[in-house]
């Protein structure tokens, strides 16, 4: 079993070339720390990734890239796990199911159970399963006693000692069902809403932006909701969004714009457009593809004991910070290693269920 020491220097080596790769292949490339036959690779990837599943767009794999080339630092990594002194110790063969709403969803999961020394049995959604794959080889390249660690399945999960699993509420119940027999960890439907005082300056509007609008708001981090002040302006909100109004290009956010647009016009139903964003007066947390909900609120702190009693329904909530439990704004798509989803410590849960 390779040692945490050279799994870190692994994972931190996988972050090197994410750095390269974004570099040489993002819109501003200029330079490159790739061989051309390496980059080329690198860039196929990006071509398959996105035949296999169009919401992968280049641009948006490539963010995700950065987003992990920053968690995957040496001094990062490190910091992440003085605070888990067992780590390298684990023995389980661990079962995950992943996601594939928004590109390396999954990745942190995946990290957790090789960084604590234990084994990763993968099953990859149907829409994407060329990514992680290609990352675990990649890792595999720089510590080869990795691939006596990680397998991936296409078929029914067996063998394993422990679970965790993603997916919808209503699969969420099959999962309660067939792995409640194993130390598991069952992540539902959960969404991420945003406070608007009216205060709000330039500059946390495009974060609010960036919060709603990346990933295609398909992420459970992705605004789906806003609560404004009664009475509040969306002229200056809908100024903010206009730099991601090239979402409306591509051809499914478009098709889910328009048919969201035709279901509310049949209905009814009252909305703000821009011409490729409805805004919705609504109750619900989740908003549709295309569409971001909204209510207003008299009282904050009324406001605040209703999101306290929505928590298991909540992955973060967005606002300004002098409001209490919220995260700034353009933050929501930037979590830590130590910002676990659904608050549950993934790493915690693998050293206790761990063989002593």
């Amino acid at each position: 079993m390779a040692e945490p020491t050279s799994l870190i220097k692994a994972f931190a080596g996988l972050g090197d070339t994410l750095r390269a790769v974004v570099a040489a292949l993002g819109t501003d490339a200029n330079t490159t720390a790739l061989a051309p036959e390496s980059l080329a690779e690198w860039d196929d990837l990006l071509h398959r990734v996105y035949a296999q599943n169009a919401w992968y767009t280049r641009q948006q794999v490539l963010h995700a890239f950065g987003q992990w080339a920053g968690l995957l630092r040496e001094p990062v990594l490190a910091s992440w796990l003085k605070a888990y002194p067992e780590t390298g110790t684990g023995n389980l063969t661990v079962a995950l199911v992943l996601a594939g709403n928004i590109p390396m969803v999954g990745f942190h999961d995946f990290l957790s159970v090789l960084i604590t020394g234990n084994r990763v049995l993968v099953k990859c959604p149907s829409n994407d399963r060329l990514l992680i794959p290609y990352l675990a080889s990649q890792l595999i390249n720089r510590e080869p006693s990795l691939s006596d660690r990680i397998r991936f399945t296409e078929g029914t999960l067996a063998d394993f000692d422990a679970v965790i699993a993603t997916g919808s509420n209503n699969t969420s119940r099959y999962f309660e069902h067939y792995f409640s027999s194993r130390p598991h960890i069952i992540r539902k439907n959960r969404n991420t809403v945003a406070i608007l005082t009216g205060q709000e300056s330039e500059a946390e509007l495009q974060g609010l932006a960036e919060d709603v609008f990346r990933y295609f708001g398909m992420g459970c981090r992705s605004v789906s909701k806003l609560y404004v002040p009664a009475g509040y302006d969306f002229g200056p909100l809908f100024e903010s969004f206009y730099p991601f109004r090239q979402l409306i290009d591509h051809q499914k956010y478009a098709n889910n714009y328009d048919y969201n647009k035709a279901v509310y016009l049949m209905s009814g139903s009252d909305m703000l457009d821009n011409g490729f964003l409805l805004l919705k007066q609504d109750t619900g947390l989740g908003s549709p593809i295309g569409t971001l909900f909204y209510e207003s609120y008299d009282s904050l702190d009324t406001l605040l004991q209703r999101l306290e009693l929505d928590a298991d329904a909540l992955q973060c909530v967005v606002g300004p910070g002098r409001i209490p439990g919220t995260i700034p704004f353009g933050s929501s798509q930037q979590p830590g290693l130590a910002d676990y989803a659904d608050g549950v410590d993934t790493v915690d849960f693998l050293l206790k269920n761990s063989p002593i």
